[in-house]
Protein backbone atom coordinates (compact mmCIF):
# COMPACT_ATOMS: atom_id res chain seq x y z
CA UNK A 1 0.00 0.00 0.00
CA UNK A 2 1.86 3.02 -1.23
CA UNK A 3 2.01 6.40 1.21
CA UNK A 4 -1.36 8.36 -0.31
CA UNK A 5 -3.63 5.12 0.50
CA UNK A 6 -2.42 5.59 4.30
CA UNK A 7 -3.47 8.92 4.57
CA UNK A 8 -6.76 9.31 7.01
CA UNK A 9 -9.20 11.72 6.08
CA UNK A 10 -8.71 15.40 6.85
CA UNK A 11 -11.47 16.78 8.44
CA UNK A 12 -11.60 20.52 9.61
CA UNK A 13 -13.43 22.41 12.04
CA UNK A 14 -15.21 19.73 14.39
CA UNK A 15 -16.36 20.08 17.52
CA UNK A 16 -14.55 18.41 20.25
CA UNK A 17 -17.57 18.71 22.64
CA UNK A 18 -18.39 14.75 21.62
CA UNK A 19 -14.66 13.89 22.19
CA UNK A 20 -13.88 14.88 26.02
CA UNK A 21 -16.13 13.74 28.63
CA UNK A 22 -16.56 17.24 30.31
CA UNK A 23 -18.37 18.25 27.22
CA UNK A 24 -16.73 21.57 27.02
CA UNK A 25 -17.04 23.31 23.31
CA UNK A 26 -14.23 23.72 21.45
CA UNK A 27 -13.31 23.35 18.06
CA UNK A 28 -10.40 21.50 16.06
CA UNK A 29 -9.40 23.28 13.07
CA UNK A 30 -7.87 20.51 11.36
CA UNK A 31 -8.98 16.46 12.54
CA UNK A 32 -7.50 13.15 12.07
CA UNK A 33 -9.07 10.01 12.97
CA UNK A 34 -5.79 7.31 13.31
CA UNK A 35 -7.16 3.93 12.80
CA UNK A 36 -3.00 1.98 12.28
CA UNK A 37 -0.04 3.51 13.01
CA UNK A 38 1.01 3.31 9.06
CA UNK A 39 -1.32 6.01 9.16
CA UNK A 40 1.05 8.03 11.66
CA UNK A 41 3.79 7.31 9.26
CA UNK A 42 1.86 8.53 6.28
CA UNK A 43 1.09 11.89 7.95
CA UNK A 44 4.88 12.41 8.91
CA UNK A 45 5.44 11.85 5.43
CA UNK A 46 3.23 14.43 4.30
CA UNK A 47 5.21 16.61 6.51
CA UNK A 48 2.38 17.30 9.22
CA UNK A 49 4.55 16.59 12.44
CA UNK A 50 7.23 19.20 11.16
CA UNK A 51 4.42 22.10 10.27
CA UNK A 52 2.88 21.85 13.65
CA UNK A 53 2.90 19.82 17.14
CA UNK A 54 -0.15 17.86 16.92
CA UNK A 55 -2.85 17.28 20.09
CA UNK A 56 -3.24 13.30 20.32
CA UNK A 57 -6.70 12.83 21.80
CA UNK A 58 -7.25 9.03 23.30
CA UNK A 59 -11.17 8.95 25.20
CA UNK A 60 -11.03 12.31 26.01
CA UNK A 61 -11.43 11.50 29.45
CA UNK A 62 -9.16 13.36 31.85
CA UNK A 63 -8.60 16.69 29.67
CA UNK A 64 -9.81 20.43 30.21
CA UNK A 65 -9.54 21.68 26.87
CA UNK A 66 -9.41 25.78 27.59
CA UNK A 67 -9.67 26.83 24.31
CA UNK A 68 -10.07 26.04 20.45
CA UNK A 69 -7.05 24.12 19.12
CA UNK A 70 -4.91 25.43 16.21
CA UNK A 71 -2.86 22.42 15.99
CA UNK A 72 -4.17 19.13 14.40
CA UNK A 73 -5.97 16.99 16.42
CA UNK A 74 -5.34 13.28 15.73
CA UNK A 75 -8.29 10.83 17.23
CA UNK A 76 -6.74 7.44 18.03
CA UNK A 77 -8.34 4.81 17.21
CA UNK A 78 -6.20 1.54 16.49
CA UNK A 79 -8.17 -1.08 17.90
CA UNK A 80 -7.60 -4.86 18.90
CA UNK A 81 -6.69 -7.19 21.83
CA UNK A 82 -4.91 -10.49 21.60
CA UNK A 83 -2.64 -12.90 23.78
CA UNK A 84 0.64 -12.91 22.47
CA UNK A 85 2.53 -14.95 25.04
CA UNK A 86 1.79 -17.59 27.87
CA UNK A 87 3.53 -19.87 30.52
CA UNK A 88 2.18 -21.70 33.32
CA UNK A 89 1.77 -18.59 35.44
CA UNK A 90 1.61 -15.47 33.36
CA UNK A 91 0.05 -14.16 30.54
CA UNK A 92 1.17 -11.10 27.83
CA UNK A 93 -2.12 -9.58 26.64
CA UNK A 94 -1.81 -6.44 24.08
CA UNK A 95 -4.00 -4.09 23.30
CA UNK A 96 -4.38 -0.97 20.49
CA UNK A 97 -4.07 2.46 21.89
CA UNK A 98 -7.48 2.70 20.76
CA UNK A 99 -9.02 0.33 22.90
CA UNK A 100 -11.27 1.03 25.84
CA UNK A 101 -10.03 0.81 28.95
CA UNK A 102 -12.59 -0.91 30.48
CA UNK A 103 -12.87 -2.88 27.99
CA UNK A 104 -9.91 -4.57 28.18
CA UNK A 105 -9.77 -4.97 31.95
CA UNK A 106 -13.31 -6.81 31.31
CA UNK A 107 -11.70 -9.06 28.42
CA UNK A 108 -9.12 -9.74 31.38
CA UNK A 109 -11.18 -10.74 34.22
CA UNK A 110 -13.51 -12.84 31.46
CA UNK A 111 -10.16 -14.82 30.69
CA UNK A 112 -9.05 -15.17 34.33
CA UNK A 113 -6.42 -13.00 33.90
CA UNK A 114 -5.65 -11.19 36.98
CA UNK A 115 -3.87 -7.77 37.81
CA UNK A 116 -6.02 -5.21 36.38
CA UNK A 117 -9.78 -6.06 38.03
CA UNK A 118 -9.15 -2.93 40.64
CA UNK A 119 -9.17 -0.57 37.65
CA UNK A 120 -12.03 -1.22 35.92
CA UNK A 121 -14.27 1.56 35.24
CA UNK A 122 -11.78 3.95 34.53
CA UNK A 123 -12.51 6.01 31.96
CA UNK A 124 -10.64 6.77 29.01
CA UNK A 125 -8.20 4.47 26.29
CA UNK A 126 -5.47 1.94 26.64
CA UNK A 127 -3.08 4.11 24.99
CA UNK A 128 -3.54 6.98 27.83
CA UNK A 129 -3.27 4.79 30.13
CA UNK A 130 0.77 4.37 31.15
CA UNK A 131 1.05 8.24 30.31
CA UNK A 132 -1.35 8.80 33.73
CA UNK A 133 0.14 5.33 35.17
CA UNK A 134 -3.74 5.24 36.00
CA UNK A 135 -4.53 3.84 39.81
CA UNK A 136 -7.36 2.76 41.34
CA UNK A 137 -7.95 0.84 45.04
CA UNK A 138 -3.82 -0.07 46.03
CA UNK A 139 -3.23 -0.68 41.86
CA UNK A 140 -1.28 1.26 39.63
CA UNK A 141 -0.60 -0.02 35.83
CA UNK A 142 3.18 -0.20 36.41
CA UNK A 143 2.43 -2.89 38.35
CA UNK A 144 1.46 -5.21 35.38
CA UNK A 145 3.17 -3.16 32.57
CA UNK A 146 5.44 -4.84 29.99
CA UNK A 147 6.09 -2.61 27.42
CA UNK A 148 4.50 -0.03 25.14
CA UNK A 149 5.25 0.67 21.43
CA UNK A 150 5.00 4.09 20.20
CA UNK A 151 5.40 6.87 17.01
CA UNK A 152 7.81 8.87 17.87
CA UNK A 153 7.02 12.55 15.91
CA UNK A 154 10.37 13.91 15.44
CA UNK A 155 11.98 11.07 13.40
CA UNK A 156 9.08 9.22 11.95
CA UNK A 157 10.34 5.95 13.67
CA UNK A 158 8.66 3.47 15.96
CA UNK A 159 9.91 2.22 19.33
CA UNK A 160 9.22 0.23 22.16
CA UNK A 161 9.61 1.48 25.89
CA UNK A 162 9.76 -0.78 28.71
CA UNK A 163 8.57 0.17 32.48
CA UNK A 164 12.15 1.74 33.35
CA UNK A 165 12.25 3.94 30.35
CA UNK A 166 8.62 4.89 31.13
CA UNK A 167 10.06 6.45 34.45
CA UNK A 168 6.55 5.92 36.28
CA UNK A 169 5.37 7.87 39.03
CA UNK A 170 2.66 8.57 40.91
CA UNK A 171 -0.28 9.74 38.21
CA UNK A 172 2.94 10.31 35.99
CA UNK A 173 5.54 9.40 33.63
CA UNK A 174 7.91 10.50 31.28
CA UNK A 175 4.85 10.94 28.64
CA UNK A 176 3.55 13.88 30.85
CA UNK A 177 7.40 15.59 31.45
CA UNK A 178 10.63 15.08 29.43
CA UNK A 179 9.16 13.59 26.11
CA UNK A 180 5.65 15.22 26.46
CA UNK A 181 4.19 15.89 22.83
CA UNK A 182 7.06 13.45 21.34
CA UNK A 183 5.51 10.30 21.54
CA UNK A 184 2.00 9.17 19.90
CA UNK A 185 1.33 5.73 22.21
CA UNK A 186 0.14 2.86 19.34
CA UNK A 187 -0.26 -0.14 21.66
CA UNK A 188 0.53 -1.74 25.25
CA UNK A 189 1.42 -5.02 26.29
CA UNK A 190 0.30 -5.84 30.24
CA UNK A 191 1.79 -9.06 32.13
CA UNK A 192 -0.65 -10.50 33.84
CA UNK A 193 -1.65 -13.68 36.22
CA UNK A 194 -3.14 -16.37 35.62
CA UNK A 195 -3.27 -17.90 38.58
CA UNK A 196 -3.47 -18.26 41.99
CA UNK A 197 -4.24 -14.33 41.80
CA UNK A 198 -3.08 -12.03 43.86
CA UNK A 199 -5.64 -10.05 45.19
CA UNK A 200 -5.61 -5.92 46.53
CA UNK A 201 -8.44 -5.61 48.87
CA UNK A 202 -6.77 -3.44 51.15
CA UNK A 203 -8.85 -0.27 50.50
CA UNK A 204 -11.47 0.13 53.42
CA UNK A 205 -14.12 0.65 50.78
CA UNK A 206 -13.50 -2.63 48.52
CA UNK A 207 -13.56 -4.64 52.56
CA UNK A 208 -16.88 -2.90 53.50
CA UNK A 209 -18.24 -3.87 50.13
CA UNK A 210 -17.34 -7.12 50.29
CA UNK A 211 -18.71 -7.89 53.80
CA UNK A 212 -21.78 -6.19 52.92
CA UNK A 213 -22.06 -9.08 50.03
CA UNK A 214 -20.72 -11.71 52.24
CA UNK A 215 -17.73 -12.46 50.35
CA UNK A 216 -14.60 -14.27 52.26
CA UNK A 217 -12.71 -15.09 50.07
CA UNK A 218 -12.90 -12.07 46.40
CA UNK A 219 -11.84 -13.30 43.05
CA UNK A 220 -10.71 -10.85 40.51
CA UNK A 221 -14.44 -11.09 39.12
CA UNK A 222 -15.79 -9.96 42.58
CA UNK A 223 -12.91 -7.00 42.74
CA UNK A 224 -14.22 -6.21 39.28
CA UNK A 225 -17.67 -6.33 40.29
CA UNK A 226 -16.69 -4.25 43.67
CA UNK A 227 -15.01 -1.66 41.92
CA UNK A 228 -17.91 -0.77 39.42
CA UNK A 229 -20.36 -0.91 41.69
CA UNK A 230 -17.97 1.36 44.21
CA UNK A 231 -17.24 4.19 41.40
CA UNK A 232 -20.77 4.35 39.97
CA UNK A 233 -22.25 4.91 43.65
CA UNK A 234 -19.57 8.02 43.43
CA UNK A 235 -19.11 9.20 40.12
CA UNK A 236 -21.24 10.55 37.63
CA UNK A 237 -21.84 9.11 34.22
CA UNK A 238 -20.16 11.67 31.42
CA UNK A 239 -22.90 10.64 29.14
CA UNK A 240 -25.15 12.53 31.99
CA UNK A 241 -23.05 15.14 33.49
CA UNK A 242 -19.95 16.44 31.73
CA UNK A 243 -16.97 15.15 33.75
CA UNK A 244 -13.44 13.95 33.69
CA UNK A 245 -13.23 12.41 36.98
CA UNK A 246 -11.03 12.77 39.67
CA UNK A 247 -9.92 16.55 38.88
CA UNK A 248 -6.70 16.59 41.19
CA UNK A 249 -4.30 14.29 42.72
CA UNK A 250 -4.32 12.87 46.08
CA UNK A 251 -1.76 14.97 48.01
CA UNK A 252 1.37 13.26 49.48
CA UNK A 253 2.90 14.60 51.97
CA UNK A 254 5.43 14.12 54.92
CA UNK A 255 4.89 12.25 58.32
CA UNK A 256 5.90 15.45 60.07
CA UNK A 257 3.81 17.32 57.92
CA UNK A 258 0.74 14.82 58.54
CA UNK A 259 0.96 15.02 62.20
CA UNK A 260 0.69 18.73 62.27
CA UNK A 261 -2.60 18.77 59.85
CA UNK A 262 -3.83 16.13 62.32
CA UNK A 263 -2.79 18.28 65.65
CA UNK A 264 -5.56 20.70 64.21
CA UNK A 265 -7.63 18.43 61.96
CA UNK A 266 -8.12 15.05 64.04
CA UNK A 267 -10.34 13.43 61.71
CA UNK A 268 -8.41 14.32 58.61
CA UNK A 269 -7.83 10.65 56.59
CA UNK A 270 -4.73 9.07 55.12
CA UNK A 271 -2.85 6.22 53.79
CA UNK A 272 0.73 5.11 53.28
CA UNK A 273 2.52 6.67 50.53
CA UNK A 274 6.44 5.26 51.83
CA UNK A 275 7.87 5.23 54.35
CA UNK A 276 8.47 8.37 54.80
CA UNK A 277 5.53 10.04 53.39
CA UNK A 278 1.34 10.03 53.67
CA UNK A 279 -1.03 10.12 51.03
CA UNK A 280 -4.26 12.67 51.99
CA UNK A 281 -7.37 12.00 49.72
CA UNK A 282 -7.77 15.29 48.03
CA UNK A 283 -12.13 14.79 47.85
CA UNK A 284 -11.71 15.63 52.00
CA UNK A 285 -9.44 18.61 51.71
CA UNK A 286 -11.89 20.10 49.00
CA UNK A 287 -15.17 19.10 50.97
CA UNK A 288 -13.72 20.46 54.02
CA UNK A 289 -13.33 24.06 52.35
CA UNK A 290 -16.93 23.83 51.43
CA UNK A 291 -16.55 23.19 48.01
CA UNK A 292 -18.43 19.75 47.64
CA UNK A 293 -22.07 19.83 45.78
CA UNK A 294 -21.39 23.77 45.21
CA UNK A 295 -22.14 25.23 42.08
CA UNK A 296 -20.73 28.20 40.51
CA UNK A 297 -22.66 29.10 36.87
CA UNK A 298 -22.63 26.40 34.44
CA UNK A 299 -19.46 24.65 36.78
CA UNK A 300 -19.90 22.63 40.00
CA UNK A 301 -18.52 20.45 42.27
CA UNK A 302 -19.93 16.75 42.10
CA UNK A 303 -22.64 16.41 45.24
CA UNK A 304 -21.82 12.66 45.94
CA UNK A 305 -17.57 13.00 45.28
CA UNK A 306 -16.11 16.62 45.89
CA UNK A 307 -13.20 15.51 43.39
CA UNK A 308 -14.94 15.65 40.58
CA UNK A 309 -15.65 18.73 38.32
CA UNK A 310 -18.89 18.57 36.53
CA UNK A 311 -20.15 20.57 33.31
CA UNK A 312 -24.00 21.38 34.03
CA UNK A 313 -24.65 22.46 30.64
CA UNK A 314 -22.46 25.33 29.09
CA UNK A 315 -19.41 26.02 30.76
CA UNK A 316 -16.64 26.79 29.01
CA UNK A 317 -13.13 25.70 29.48
CA UNK A 318 -12.19 28.66 31.01
CA UNK A 319 -15.27 28.33 33.36
CA UNK A 320 -13.96 25.15 34.47
CA UNK A 321 -10.39 26.21 35.03
CA UNK A 322 -11.28 29.35 37.07
CA UNK A 323 -13.37 27.11 39.51
CA UNK A 324 -10.96 24.51 39.49
CA UNK A 325 -7.97 27.54 40.70
CA UNK A 326 -10.45 28.27 43.20
CA UNK A 327 -10.76 25.30 45.30
CA UNK A 328 -7.14 25.05 44.52
CA UNK A 329 -6.79 28.32 46.20
CA UNK A 330 -9.08 27.62 49.45
CA UNK A 331 -7.32 24.42 49.93
CA UNK A 332 -3.60 25.67 50.19
CA UNK A 333 -5.45 28.73 52.40
CA UNK A 334 -6.88 26.10 54.64
CA UNK A 335 -4.75 23.12 54.83
CA UNK A 336 -1.36 24.92 53.67
CA UNK A 337 -1.43 22.31 50.64
CA UNK A 338 -1.81 22.72 46.80
CA UNK A 339 -3.53 20.40 45.13
CA UNK A 340 -1.62 19.32 41.67
CA UNK A 341 -4.47 18.62 38.87
CA UNK A 342 -4.53 15.16 37.53
CA UNK A 343 -6.93 16.34 34.51
CA UNK A 344 -3.93 17.68 31.95
CA UNK A 345 -5.12 21.27 31.12
CA UNK A 346 -4.65 22.05 27.27
CA UNK A 347 -4.08 25.85 26.16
Amino acid sequence: MNTFENIPIEQRNIDLAPYNTLGVQAKAQIFYSIAEAEQLKALYNEGLFRKKSPFILGGGSNILIKSDLKQPVLKILIPGIEVIDVNDREVWVKAGAGVVWHDLVRFCVENGYGGIENLALIPGTTGAAPIQNIGAYGVELKDVFQSLSAFMPETGNMKVFNAEECKFGYRDSVFKNQLKGKVIVTDVTLRLEKGPHKIEDSYYALRKYFESENVTQPTIQDVFDAVVSIRRSKLPDPALIGNAGSFFKNPIVSKEVYENLKNEFSDIPSFPADQNRVKIPAGWLIEQAGWKGKKVGNVGTYKNQALVLVNHGGATGEEVYEHAMNIQESVKSLFGIELVPEVNVIE
